[in-house]
């Protein structure tokens, strides 16, 4: 049996237009003069139009949307995003992690990550949970961990931090999907390799999360944030953890910034252990068009 699902992240998707000056008395004011001066040209909607139209949907198990969503965490940029999930797929095909933009400030829940509620959930979360985290999804032999490293920060920094309540709960899912023989997944927005990001970028315990993932392994982990398209490599006590970003889903590629892409996966199981091949597509300017990138295979023993 193969599994198939595509990740995206970072797409920006909002507009602050209509955000009234009296709710920009905080930390959203320096990120409202961000997408004033440079984010409002970068991030472009007709970009995640295109990503859209390229999405073979019908032949997912799961979109996964590593967070980001918006950029200054206000509750009218929430009600655009639940729009826009709507628009992609039904909530039990679509599945939406926290970034540090969404988590800006607090904001209440029911104006915020309560317009998501269905999005970020696992398959058995209560329908009334604030914080489902980490969540567990399972399509087929997959599992889909969700992490939330989203979460209001001092002015100046975009760093995030996973509760210390989800570490605590997130061996025992690994463990317990293992012996499902699940190939597990885990989708966090924050790099969870500590030292790869800059300082306030970084994920605040990197060392701690990226620690639980050595000893109790996974097959892949997943991350956005720095709008960059990376691959790395974690030594597990199962073998290598491949940790894969890809770049904002909306992004033009102004000033030398990555160009917006996504990735597919493909997940095999083989007589060693699995399969995993990447097709990663970027949007082409000249033609509107998402198009073939790179493709990768990575074999793992486990």
């Amino acid at each position: 049996m193969q599994g198939r699902f595509a990740q995206l992240s970072d797409p920006h998707l909002t507009t602050l237009a209509n955000v009234p000056g009296r709710d920009l008395w905080s930390k959203r004011a320096l990120s409202y003069l961000s997408w004033r001066r440079k984010r409002r040209f970068e991030h472009r909607r007709e970009v995640l139009d295109a990503l859209q139209e390229d999405l073979p949907m019908a032949e997912l198990d799961q979109l996964l949307v590593t967070g980001d969503l918006t950029h200054i965490g206000h509750p009218d940029e929430f009600r655009q995003a639940a729009d826009w999930l709507r628009q992609l797929g039904e909530p039990a095909d679509v599945s939406v992690i926290p970034g540090n933009h969404d988590s800006l400030v607090r904001t209440p829940w029911h104006d915020s990550y309560g317009l998501w509620a269905d999005y970020l959930a696992g398959d058995d979360s209560p329908a009334d949970a604030q914080q489902p985290y980490p969540s567990l999804r399972v399509r087929g032999d997959i599992a889909f961990i969700g992490l939330s490293s989203g979460c209001p920060k001092p002015p100046l920094l975009a760093s995030g931090t996973v509760a210390e309540e989800e570490l605590q709960q997130l061996p025992a899912l690994l463990k317990d999907t293992a012996q499902r023989g699940l190939f597990r997944v885990v989708c966090v927005h924050h790099c969870p390799i500590p030292g790869l990001e800059k300082w306030r970028k970084r994920l605040t315990n990197a060392e701690a999360l990226s620690a639980i993932l050595q000893e109790h392994g996974a097959e892949l982990a997943l991350h956005g944030h720095g709008h960059r398209a990376l691959y790395n490599e974690l030594e597990t006590s199962v073998g290598p953890l491949p940790v894969i970003s890809v770049p904002s889903a909306s992004a033009m590629g102004l000033h030398g910034a990555h160009i917006a892409g996504y990735n597919l996966y493909g997940v095999e199981r083989t007589g060693s252990g699995w399969k995993l091949n990447i097709e990663s597509r970027s949007y082409c300017r000249d033609s509107e068009a998402f198009r073939p990138e790179e493709n990768r295979c990575v074999e793992l023993a486990r």
